[in-house]
């Protein structure tokens, strides 16, 4: 697999005959349990990035929020289970993806609230944006449309007790408190230049498939996904360190530590080849949810997968799908 393999092997994860022409899949790069492999695309124009196009401006009560876009020119596509944490105020996250049209402010009135208790609404300081972790993003998308600020509430403490800590509907336990051992997945792995999404692995098996408009959008966010979405379910599959681990190449010189290097990076792609071909495929389905001018957000269900995408006829713009279950 190099820079100029076709994203074909992908086309099963996007519903319904996508033009997936001049996408490539680029060299896997791994951080522990965390396989992401870059994808480089045609840029879709026009798009408003998250982190400096939206606003959180107002927590109007439990399970309300207020997004609004604040470009007078570009569309905005809300990044699927963006979810914010601000000082002073109950956290919120979002069940699904949303156009706002530009300068327009939506309200969301099924948000999820992902604090259990301490009260608090809106403030402006220290304010910064993550995206559900995947093992919460299948049952928050069902909830989509519901109305009930503590819907989240029992999963977020059944994965709080799967990572052995206290049971509680307090998504900070993860996001907060082990915020720094997530943020290292930032600088272990790195965006590449014109890249608009990536897949990632966990310990092998696929966990979700991120495509952005451009690369700006990506990388704006690129640290909510790799970090939190992705990260945290990365960060619990790590096993120990075992006793007396053997240094990683036998090499006694400078060439023959690049021929080691050579074959390892070989054997480490043929690898993710592998699963990529193994990526789950086949009877997702497609509920249209959502139209601005020629784009369509649309809601993807299937037995193993499920997100939501945006089309412009049959030019993919906006996907984030994600497995339904991480061993």
């Amino acid at each position: 697999m190099t820079t100029t393999d076709r994203l074909e092997p992908l086309a099963p994860l996007l519903p319904g005959p996508l033009d997936l022409a001049g996408y490539r899949l680029g060299a896997p790069q791994r951080a522990g349990a965390l396989t992401m492999i870059p994808i480089t695309g045609p840029a879709y124009p026009g798009i408003v990035p998250p982190r400096s196009g939206l606003k959180l401006t107002q927590v109007a009560g439990y399970g309300r929020v207020e997004l609004r876009n604040g470009s007078a020119h570009g569309v905005a596509i809300v990044p699927l289970h963006i979810g914010y944490i601000q000082d002073a105020a109950q956290n919120h996250a979002l069940c699904r993806s949303a156009f706002l049209a530009p300068g327009a402010a939506v309200m969301f009135e099924d948000a999820c609230c992902v604090q259990e208790s301490q009260g608090g609404y809106l403030t402006e300081r220290d304010q910064w944006f993550f995206v559900l972790p995947v093992e919460l993003r299948a049952r928050a998308l069902e909830l989509r449309g519901v109305e009930g600020y503590s819907k989240l509430w029992h999963d977020i403490a059944e994965l709080n007790r799967r990572y052995g800590l206290p049971r509680r509907g307090h998504l900070e336990q993860v996001l907060s408190r082990k915020r720094a051992v997530l943020t290292q997945f930032q600088s272990r792995l790195e965006p590449q230049p014109g890249q608009l999404g990536a897949l990632f692995f966990i310990g092998g098996r696929f966990a979700g498939l991120e495509l952005a408009p451009d690369p700006v959008y990506f990388a704006e966010v690129w640290m909510a996904l790799v970090c939190f979405a992705y990260g945290a379910a990365a960060w619990h599959a790590e096993p120990p360190p075992a006793a007396g681990d053997a240094a990683p190449y036998d090499a006694a010189d400078l060439t023959s530590l690049r021929a080691e290097l050579v074959r390892d990076r070989a054997a480490r792609t043929a690898e993710a080849a592998g699963w990529v071909a193994a990526v789950p495929a086949g009877d997702a389905r497609l509920q249209e949810e959502e139209r601005y001018l020629g784009l369509r957000l649309s809601t993807v269900t299937g037995a193993a997968l499920a997100g939501q995408v945006v089309t412009d006829g049959g030019r993919p713009v906006y996907a984030s799908l994600f497995a339904r279950a991480i061993a």
